[in-house]
């Protein structure tokens, strides 16, 4: 009985690891967020945000998963040293009193093997809301350069800055704002 015992909950322990989700974490150094926004209607500005952390767990197989993904809002960069400080100020992103924002979800969206968008929810300058992101362009395997398991895909969103309370120079400045990030993560 002991045996049968032992090879019973080998079995399943076995079954449990195969749909067990994997875990990954995000490179921060291939995974810059980057955002797009109208200015007074004709050009359109763009910046990025250089700091990033998360982590991805993904369960392909049962397709399942969930994301915790932080941008550090201190590492703004406009390419312009007095663009980046009035965008850092109090009434605009306001890191000081806001360091992070985030993005947390545990809704992946598949179509067949590939993950194709996320849901979940998005916190700016302290206000949270649900926000679905696109994913283009997923893929997992082997990365050439060090041999390492690796998911990497394209993630894209847009939102509207006033829902977050970020209002001013609406409308010289469009409310409409574009996200773009080139996800590359390392399975732990």
């Amino acid at each position: 009985m002991n045996k049968f015992l032992a090879f019973s909950l080998a079995l399943c322990g076995a079954i449990a690891s195969a749909h067990a989700a994997d875990t990954y974490t995000i490179d921060p150094g291939f995974s810059t967020a980057h955002f797009e926004i109208t200015r007074l209607g004709f050009s359109t500005q763009r910046g990025s945000f250089n700091k990033t952390s998360g982590k991805v767990k993904l369960d392909l197989e049962a397709k399942t998963g969930s994301v915790e993904f932080t941008i550090n809002t201190r590492s703004i960069d406009m390419g312009s040293a007095a663009w980046t400080a009035h965008l850092s100020d109090e009434g605009l992103f306001n890191v000081k009193k806001y360091p992070t924002m985030t993005f947390k979800s545990d809704r992946l969206i598949f179509d067949g093997a590939k993950v194709i968008a996320a849901e979940g929810q998005f916190t700016l300058l302290g206000v949270t809301k649900p926000i679905k992101v696109i994913v283009n362009d997923f893929q997992c395997g082997v990365s050439s350069v060090d041999q390492r398991q690796m998911c990497s895909g394209n993630v894209s969103a847009s939102l509207k800055r006033s829902e977050f309370g970020l209002t001013k120079y609406i409308p010289a400045v469009s409310d409409e704002v574009s996200i773009a990030v080139p996800i590359d993560a390392y399975k732990n």
